[in-house]
């Protein structure tokens, strides 16, 4: 059964592994007859700073509600990012805080587990380290991608979310780069 896909590549950089990661994935699900929508923030126009908080409404601007379209169409999201500073990119979360707001994302209500508007979606979050991914998920406990989860991706109803740790990268060898990259196709084509 094809699904609708939405790729947010959140390397600010316009060439990096992130990228090729992110358009294997996505030729890996065009190849299996999955619509794909693909967002790298690289290319996209937005500000990335949400000036006054939540207290005063910031137009988003067409490349954002874009984006707010091709999410609401997806049965699938992915999201591809490099580990720095044991963060995601400032622009990935600007992205966050300007897309995944209160009336799109979530709304407010007395129960804490009904809030989320985004029911019915998985996610896969691919991360890019320098350090092995072994060590990220067990010595830091995977802190920022599981803050993700949680705090942002289960929030908002987007359920199951899977990972995928690419660590070692940049001294990895052109061989292993190739075997993830076609690792990360087949999950494109079965869109997981």
């Amino acid at each position: 059964m094809s699904k609708t896909v939405t790729i947010i590549l959140g390397h600010p950089a316009k060439a990096s592994y992130c990228r090729a990661i992110a358009e294997s994935y996505r030729d890996g699900a065009a190849s299996a007859g999955h619509k794909v929508h693909f967002l790298p923030l690289s290319d996209m126009k937005f500000d990335p700073i949400l000036h006054e908080g939540y207290h005063k409404e910031q137009i988003l601007e067409p490349d954002l509600q874009h984006a707010q379209e091709a999410i609401i169409a997806s049965d699938h999201i992915v999201i591809i990012y490099p580990l720095w500073i044991g963060m995601m990119p400032a622009l990935l979360k600007g992205f966050f805080e300007r897309t995944f707001q209160r009336g799109f994302a979530y709304k407010e209500a007395k129960n804490p587990f009904e809030v989320g508007l985004l029911k019915g979606r998985s996610a896969r979050v691919i991360i890019t380290m320098g350090m092995p991914g072994w060590f990220f998920r067990w010595f830091y406990c995977a802190h920022s991608a599981m803050a993700l989860k949680r705090n942002l991706l289960h929030f908002c109803g987007i359920k199951p979310v899977r990972f995928t740790y690419l660590g070692m990268v940049e001294a990895a060898s052109e061989n292993e780069r190739r075997k993830w990259l076609e690792s990360i196709r087949k999950l494109g084509r079965k869109a997981y």
